[in-house]
């Protein structure tokens, strides 16, 4: 069984408004030099068969990623 670790964020040039409601509420609790937050998620698959990588990708083609508004990572985690 291979653990794959998929990443997905908004792409640069698409508006987060998740990112930009935390980075509002950084600033009210008195951080500073927040020039920019984005916020993505993490999601972990435990995966049988020849290429885990190749599937994990499929599925993020075909459900986990929104091709028009967000980019994704996949990576083989240890």
């Amino acid at each position: 069984m291979t653990r794959v670790v998929v990443t997905v964020m908004p792409r640069q040039g698409v508006l987060d408004p998740q990112g930009q409601a935390v980075r509002g509420a950084l600033g009210r609790l008195g951080f500073s030099g927040i020039h920019d937050v984005r916020l993505g998620r993490r999601i972990e698959l435990e995966l049988d068969g020849p290429d885990p990588l190749g599937t994990a990708r499929e599925m993020c083609e075909r459900l986990l990623a929104n091709a028009l508004i967000e980019d994704f990572t996949v990576a083989i985690e240890d």
